[in-house]
């Protein structure tokens, strides 16, 4: 692989929030996660697991999520209560009105603004749906490192010709998850991936955000 095609691989990953109904290879899935396995971590402790849920069994906990969400309120495991500031919410702004000036849905639509938030739960329909977890005891140092596990995932889906997206709004309800899964207590549910082949006449998908410049994240020392 040339850098340039690292450099096109990295740009052509984006969120993808629209599905065809069919599935993933096994092998195709395999080799993914294996790839993901050799993402870095600090001495090498590798602070993640995932859980896979695909086909009937992801749209059963999708609707268990959609029903419990209209009366039960979110309670992740990491509070996700931070409070965007200046430029940081200028940039969720922006990715907001991508999103919903794609799917056609105005500021004041409140009801197109709800049905489209409610996809989020059900993994916008995509056949599979990767949950990923940060061991018991472990902070902010080793859900770094969980990071890095995300990102080398996504770009190996990416060269498997998938769409994925790493959705926060998937580990709003973990302990509905645990309990459709069977999964013990302790393990911090870090935010779910949801992925398949894109629904290319899906509108959501047509949302196109940008980058900041780089001059805005880069300062070189000498």
């Amino acid at each position: 692989m040339t850098p340039q095609d690292f450099d096109a691989l990295t740009r052509a990953r984006r969120s993808v929030r629209g599905y065809r109904a069919d599935p993933v290879a096994p092998e195709i899935i395999e080799q993914i996660f294996a790839t993901a396995l050799w993402a870095p971590s600090n001495c090498n402790v590798q602070p993640w697991s995932v859980h896979l849920v695909s086909g009937d069994g992801l749209r059963a906990l999708g609707q268990a999520m959609i029903t419990h969400a209209k009366t039960g309120s979110p309670a992740p495991d990491v509070p996700m209560d931070t409070a965007y500031r200046d430029t940081y919410r200028a940039r969720q702004i922006g990715s907001a009105k991508a999103l919903y000036g794609a799917m056609g849905i105005t500021r004041d639509d409140h009801a197109g603004r709800q049905a489209a938030f409610t996809r989020n739960l059900d993994a916008f329909g995509a056949p599979h749906a990767a949950f990923v977890y940060l061991p018991e005891g472990f902070g902010t140092r080793e859900a770094a490192d969980l990071g890095g596990f995300v990102q080398t995932l996504l770009l190996a889906m990416t060269a498997q010709g998938l769409g994925s997206c790493a959705q926060g709004a998937l580990s709003l309800y973990p302990e509905v998850i645990r309990k459709h899964l069977g999964l013990p207590a302790g393990p911090q549910l870090m935010c779910g991936i949801s992925f398949g082949y894109e629904d290319t006449a899906h509108p959501a998908n047509a949302a196109q955000t940008d980058r900041a410049a780089l001059s805005d994240i880069l300062t070189q020392h000498n």
